[in-house]
This record gives C-alpha cells, structure tokens and sequence, in this order.
C-alpha cells in the first residue's frame, strides 16, 4: 500500500518510477570490504568513443531526456517545466563542492564513473543496448549526479586515484564503489590502492546496490 502511494505521488511528481525485477540480484558489504571485493584488471581504451554510450534519451516518451530527469530528481526546489521540458526556476546543490545553483545550465549531469572510465573497466566488450541503458541510468541515485560544471569538467574521466571532489569525499568514494558494483566493472591497481587508502578514513558504512547487469 505504501510502495503503491509513494509510486502515485512521484507519477503526479512527472517523475517515472521503474521497478526493479523481483528477482533482481543485489549486493551489500561494508565499505572496507566493497572496495576489497572490487576485481582488479588492467584498463585499456582502446577503441572508445563517447558516441558508443547514446546518452540523454526521452526512455519513456515524456519530453523529458534524462539530464532533465535527473534535474528534476534533485532539485532542492523544483524548477518550472515548459514545452519541451525546458525548465526555468528552480534550485540544486552541487555536493563536489558544496555550492548551490539556480540555473540548469551552471550544472552538468556528471557520470559519476565517466563513460570512458567504464569503457576501461569493462564496458567495452558490452552490448550497444547495455552501454546506453549505462549512460541513462536512473535506476540508482548514484550513477548520475547534477554537480557544478566547471568542477565537472575538471575532472573529466578521471578515477578515483586521479581526482577528488574538494567536498564530502567519503560520498563520493561510496557512490563510485556503489557503482562499480552496481554495473560489475573492475579497477586498476592504482585506483584500488587509492580507494583503500580513502575508505580507511571513512565511516565503514554499508554499500548496498541492486545489480543492473
């Protein structure tokens, strides 16, 4: 009954609520031991291309492409939403930094792991199919986040070992942790020292995904 009120109010909310299966696998593991449970293989780039990762699609035909979907998700106040899902109005916050935004356009919807870090990791060898449902992933919280623009693109594609937000770190380690697990991707040798050494300064809080693949 209440699953049932909260799915009713998010569609009043314009917001579409996608089940997952009942058989859906999960994981759940402290963060110490979600880092150590993370395979670690080597990386290779070769033959990526952003294009192979078809991102801000309309899934479910409402005008809204999923940048706006994830927006609209987290504003702090809800902007107004025009023809063609234009938005105007509205507030977020941009945890990387700790700086709040009322205009869309100062935000980028960051792929918390980049598209060409999951490329390294394991993406390369998915489906056409796969990579796109990668790249729009609403289904978790985590995957996609509205951040400052100018700090996103100062981070690029780089991993954990590379780059840091300047704020709330431990989150930003959890997500990417919740992530890679989420999406069954690998890490290098260096991205898994970094990450050991950054979770042992952080609460041992417990990582839980539902597994996308």
């Amino acid at each position: 009954m209440v699953r049932t009120l909260l799915a009713a109010l998010l569609t009043a909310a314009g917001l579409v609520v996608v089940p997952a299966p009942a058989h859906a696998a999960s994981y759940s593991a402290p963060l110490s031991r979600a880092v150590a449970d993370l395979p670690v293989a080597a990386e290779s780039r070769s033959g990526y291309s952003r294009d192979l990762f078809r991102h801000w699609v309309d899934a479910d035909g409402d005008g809204c492409d999923t940048r706006d979907e994830v927006l609209l998700a987290e504003a702090e106040e809800a902007p107004a939403v025009g023809p063609g899902c234009s938005l105007s109005g509205g507030r977020w916050y941009s945890y990387y930094d700790g700086v709040s935004q009322d205009d869309a356009a100062d935000l980028d919807i960051d792929h918390l792991v980049p598209l060409a870090e999951a490329w390294d990791s394991g993406a390369g060898s998915w489906s056409s199919a796969t990579r796109e449902a990668y790249a729009n992933d609403l289904g978790d919280y985590r995957t996609l986040v509205g951040v400052t623009a100018a700090l996103n693109r100062s981070k690029g594609d780089q991993d954990v070992a590379e780059w840091l937000p300047p704020q709330q770190q431990c989150r930003y380690l959890r997500e990417w942790v919740a992530v890679k697990h989420r999406w069954r991707l690998s890490v290098d040798s260096a991205e898994k020292s970094a990450m050991t050494s950054l979770a042992s300064g952080c609460a041992d809080t417990t990582i839980t995904v539902t597994l996308a693949r």
